[in-house]
């Protein structure tokens, strides 16, 4: 039998003759790998071998709670939200339906008109007219009296100024503070009140 040197493992190729026989009938048996029991052996309870909780499970419990809370605050944000947008569609139907109710009111321009007994040249069968307008902002208030159309006055009111300001209402009212049968005049313009004093026929801005 030959003997393989230390050359020959260094620079040679060793030679099919040197290997020993092995008959190809021959099946070798091989160990089985045994495993460590403390990887091999399950925990009953699902806990982790060194006394914590799997990672796993950890990662699944800190989603939980992240959807959880990212949940809560979507509902949050989509209330809110929600409300201004109601609050918003509110305010636009308000103010529509208010300016269609003044428009069937009032028409465009703006105009208010009232027959009254104010004591210039007037009678019960006969009343002064009085019409205000409102001409893109400027308050005029004309007066007829008696209904004759040939001594009619116009008195310049307030300016009125803002978004809308040409759409703002203006009314008239008599009041007869001084108990003479002679009543001033008030003009409402929106939140505005001015007043006319009746003298001498006629009125005077107070």
């Amino acid at each position: 039998m030959l003997r393989v040197t230390d050359y020959d493992y260094e620079g040679k190729i060793t030679p099919k003759s040197v290997l020993r026989h092995r008959p190809i009938g021959e099946r070798q048996e091989m160990a089985p790998i045994m495993q460590r029991s403390s990887r091999s052996r399950k925990h009953a309870d699902g806990s982790h071998p060194m006394g914590g909780q799997p990672s796993q499970g950890r990662k699944a419990a800190r989603t939980s709670v992240w959807h959880d809370r990212r949940h809560w605050l979507v509902s949050v944000g989509l209330t809110v939200a929600g409300t201004m947008v109601l609050i918003w569609v509110l305010q636009m139907a308000l103010g529509w339906a208010m300016t269609t109710a003044n428009d069937l009111r009032y028409g465009r321009p703006r105009t208010f008109q009232m027959d009254v007994v104010v004591g210039h040249h007037d009678s019960a069968a006969h009343p002064t007219h009085l019409i205000a307008l409102n001409l893109e902002g400027h308050i005029e208030i004309m007066e007829i009296p008696g209904g004759d159309a040939s001594h009619a006055r116009v008195l310049i009111g307030p300016i009125v100024s803002g978004d809308g300001a040409d759409l703002v209402p203006v009314t008239l009212q008599l009041v007869d503070r001084h108990g003479n049968h002679h009543p001033d005049l008030l003009v409402h313009c929106g939140a505005m009140e001015l007043w006319y004093n009746n003298q001498q026929g006629t009125f005077v801005s107070a």
